[in-house]
């Protein structure tokens, strides 16, 4: 049974680079509706797109061809890599967003969402660890899809990565373990370039345009721990690198190595 979608083309997307995409980026549309929406993504002016646009109601339109490079992400960063529009395919989720009034995802939408992405999972091998967030890859630009989204009804439906601590990662943290821990699940942080003798070849943030540390609060992690609590910590939000959000790191850093999920570099 094919999946029910409204053919709505985008002339806003261009030419992939290097290979097919294996990650999905959800994000929210953060406008008063979602017919404003549907036209900023295929208005030419605009400059962006996505993949597919979800209503509340569970409504779905196909706005770019999947082999295509959509305009979604931006500047953005996860594991090195920093074309993420080359390596994701971009779903918009109709929600106004913390600027006009945030609120839950209906469940019409979730049920909608998790039915394009199981679809989509069929056709490219995305890890759990590569479905996340506008936020996740761009922590000192981006909210969205926020804390409202139901992650872990995401994964339960087997569609991206939630944290399950054991007793001994309730332990506090340890000097500088955040940082490290951000670092090694993905996030760009001021270790990013070279985390536990790494070395990446692509240079320092403040020469790439990317995070501005500056703004990041203290050890330059604050947008990055928060971007973190959004999407597997969000009874944290903004408590800090309390213990529950520390243990889900060390949770998900664990998941990351059972699982062989590489850290890649640029150009892997």
């Amino acid at each position: 049974m094919s999946l029910p979608l409204i053919n709505h083309p985008s002339p806003n997307h261009g030419p992939r680079v290097g290979g097919p995409p294996d990650m999905l980026l959800l994000h929210y549309t953060g406008m008063p509706d979602g017919q404003s929406a549907l036209a900023r993504l295929c208005d030419p002016a605009s400059q962006v797109s996505a993949h597919y646009l979800v209503g509340e109601d569970g409504t779905i339109w196909k706005l770019v061809d999947e082999e295509r490079r959509a305009w979604h992400a931006g500047k953005s960063f996860w594991r090195g890599e920093r074309d993420i529009n080359s390596r994701s395919i971009g779903i918009e989720l109709v929600n106004p967003g913390h600027e006009w009034g945030y609120r839950p995802f209906p469940r019409a939408q979730m049920e909608a969402l998790i039915a394009l992405c199981r679809d989509i999972m069929g056709r490219h091998p995305i890890s759990p660890l590569r479905v996340l967030g506008h936020s996740d890859v761009a922590p000192d630009r981006k909210q969205d899809p926020g804390e409202k989204f139901d992650w872990l009804a995401l994964a339960m439906a087997g569609i991206g990565a939630w944290p399950d601590p054991l007793p001994a990662d309730q332990r506090p943290a340890e000097p500088g373990e955040v940082g490290r821990l951000l670092t090694h699940l993905g996030y760009e942080t001021p270790f990013s370039r070279s985390p536990d003798g790494i070395s990446w070849e692509n240079p320092p943030p403040s020469e790439s345009g990317g995070i501005s540390w500056e703004k990041t609060g203290e050890n330059g992690l604050g947008s990055v721990l928060t971007a973190f609590q959004r999407h597997w910590a969000p009874e944290s939000l903004g408590r800090g690198a309390d213990r529950q959000s520390v243990a889900a790191l060390r949770a998900l850093v664990r998941l990351s190595a059972e699982a062989d999920l590489a850290f890649p570099g640029p150009d892997a």
